[in-house]
């Protein structure tokens, strides 16, 4: 600038005098030399001024980068723990609180088939006790109560308990107790399945975004690798301006893509580490098998398998199996009952097998040891219509069940259409996107050497990265719900 400044000073007219004289103008020799000057000076000082700003532009880029904060144990020393699908059912099974709960309930019901078997059965139980009358002076040789013939006595019995209801002797109440059971055991299969679900699209959703942020990486590569050549070819004079900044704005785009992705993976990764590891541990990796999917069996075995094992219609049919025995139970309340009690062992004045009875010393030593039976007869007279009214109870619910078992019936076979269908519809269309994203990486590849060969417009590539992003992520969504649809089926078959 210095030079600059001297050449001007050159050009400039002297003296006072004449430049009065002249009105402060300049002569056309002395503009050129002005011109030539500036001229000069602009290609000497451009270098610098780019050299300058470049830094600049790099610090404020670098600025401008996302930086994101690793969670915990994402960057914990060692090698991560590589997790298969089945690994991460396996980890989740033990975890979830809802498919804990419902297993717990199942393991309950259990208990109560159990007590409810043995409730039929008579009982055992062992009774002792030492009974201390108050006398009466020694007047008499017995207490004051008049049941007892003596002062001290003692008992020793072995009581057996029988309840002859109708319930037991029908075994109704053990039959819905294993009604009950099976009942709480296909809610745990329903919890099992849906957790099933749940777990494979947290999985392939990691997975996606895994390979969507290396998509974005590639695009990235590329927008940036087209920026490159765009700027070498307007430096050699053989494109527009126009491309450069096509090809800066084509990699900003895919630089904001790339940011997006990567934050995609790691929540998706958080969402994921929640439900695997009870130490929240994000140091793990996740297995990508979606390039070899499982076949999709024949419609007639996915049928059969559904008809035989679809825990939500057979939640429906124990329900409605439950609501039929209630109704029985209710009825069955009408009959006698009949209950039988025997009790074996010694009620005497002493803890021995023979004893002199305090009321008739003169008989001597008796025996201690025998029994006394008690059966009771028990018959419903008049209750003011209770018994009537818990029977329209149950009749009430069992009609609720059993509209509810058609409707489970109906809306199971019109589910397993519906989700069949789409699953063959999602296996086409697989199929369509990897031969799209095959078709867009190769549209790329001669876009790009139309371009540097002058038969194509920067546009164009601009358009052919946009669609070679845009169909590998279609591809990678149209994997991952084949897999999600593939797990729904399997709500209704269980797995094949």
């Amino acid at each position: 600038m210095g030079d600059l400044f001297g050449l001007v000073r050159t050009a400039m007219p002297d003296g006072r005098g004449e430049s009065r004289r002249s009105g402060a103008l300049l002569s056309l020799k002395q503009f050129s030399i002005l011109g030539l000057g500036l001229a000069i000076a602009m290609a000497t000082s451009a270098p610098r001024a780019a050299a300058q700003e470049a830094p600049a532009a790099a610090k404020q880029e670098t600025e401008n980068e996302v930086k994101y904060i690793q969670a915990p144990g994402a960057a914990t020393a060692g090698a991560p723990v590589s997790i298969t699908l089945q690994d991460a059912m396996a980890r989740a099974r033990k975890l979830d609180p809802t498919l804990t709960g419902a297993v717990s309930d199942a393991k309950s019901a259990r208990e109560d088939r159990l007590q409810a078997r043995n409730a039929m059965l008579p009982n055992l139980t062992g009774e002792s006790a030492y009974l201390n009358t108050q006398g009466n002076g020694g007047r008499v040789s017995d207490g004051r109560f008049v049941t007892n013939d003596g002062v001290h006595i003692y008992r020793e019995w072995l009581v057996y308990h029988q309840d002859l209801s109708p319930g037991t002797l029908m075994g109704t109440g053990y039959t819905r107790a294993k009604a009950a059971e099976a009942l709480a055991n296909a809610r745990s299969e329903i919890a099992r399945r849906g957790l099933g679900v749940t777990v494979t699209k947290a999985y392939y959703a990691l997975v996606v975004a895994q390979r969507k942020f290396a998509t974005a990486q590639a695009g990235l590569a590329q927008a940036k690798h087209f920026m490159d050549i765009t700027g070498e070819l307007e430096h050699q004079g053989q494109s527009p301006h126009s491309d450069q900044i096509k090809a800066e704005i084509a990699y900003r785009i895919q630089k904001q893509a790339f940011d997006e992705a990567r934050f995609s993976m790691e929540d998706t990764r958080l969402g994921l580490g929640v439900i695997l590891f009870p130490d929240f541990n994000m140091n793990f990796t996740v297995a990508d098998d979606l390039d070899a999917p499982p076949a999709i069996p024949p419609f007639a075995d996915v049928q059969t398998m559904a008809g035989k094992q679809n825990p939500d219609l057979r939640l429906a049919m124990e329900t409605a199996h439950e609501a039929e025995l209630d109704v029985k139970l209710a009825k069955q309340a009408y009959l006698p009952t009949v209950t039988v009690e025997a009790d074996n062992g010694i009620e005497a004045n002493c803890f021995a097998l023979h004893c002199t009875r305090a009321a008739f010393p003169e008989v001597g030593p008796l025996p201690n040891l025998g029994y006394f039976l008690t059966a009771t007869l028990t018959v419903p007279v008049w209750d003011w219509g209770t018994l009537r009214s818990k029977v329209h109870q149950a009749e009430y619910k069992q009609e609720a069940a059993k509209a509810s078992l058609t409707l489970a019936q109906r809306t199971a076979v019109s589910e397993l259409y519906a989700t069949y269908d789409e699953l063959m519809l999602a296996h086409a269309a697989l199929d369509e996107a990897k031969h799209t994203a095959d078709l867009a990486a190769e549209s790329l590849r001669l876009t790009s050497l139309r371009y540097q060969g002058g038969a194509s417009l920067a546009s164009e590539v601009v358009d052919a990265e946009t669609m070679l992003v845009t169909a590998q992520n279609a591809y990678a969504d149209a994997q991952v719900r084949y897999r999600t649809l593939l797990a729904t089926l399997q709500t209704f078959t269980g797995s094949f």
